[in-house]
């Protein structure tokens, strides 16, 4: 069972789905920036990836700025919420895998990234 937190618009998350589709794979879609991950999603992604919720935040975008995302006093709770409430901040695209035992995830940049899921 394949997710992917997917976006048309962006090169490498067309580039990650196309990857997929070619190896017979058909993931459960989310267009994330119209439906965006609650918190709880969020912090299933980041346990997946392995990675601290500072690693997952798109730091050239306006909101990084506007939001003062960079202060590094802010909580992983904080910068959860951030990114639950202004999508644009969640590096893309986000590949998950559920197995019977755990749920495996890779970030497709690059989109050759999610062959290791396979």
């Amino acid at each position: 069972d394949y997710t992917i937190y997917h976006t048309p618009r962006c090169s490498k998350s067309r580039q990650t789905l196309a990857l997929l589709e070619q190896k017979g794979i058909a993931p459960n879609i989310i267009l994330y920036l119209k439906t965006p991950p609650n918190a709880a999603a969020l912090k299933q992604c980041l346990k997946a990836l392995g990675i601290n919720p500072r690693e997952l935040l798109r730091t050239k975008e306006e909101a990084y700025k506007n939001l003062n995302l960079a202060n590094p006093r802010l909580s992983d709770e904080a910068l959860i919420q951030a990114m639950s409430n202004n999508p644009k901040l969640i590096e893309r695209p986000i590949v998950l895998k559920q197995t019977a035992q755990q749920t495996l995830a890779v970030l497709g940049r690059p989109p050759e990234n999610v062959l290791t899921l396979l």
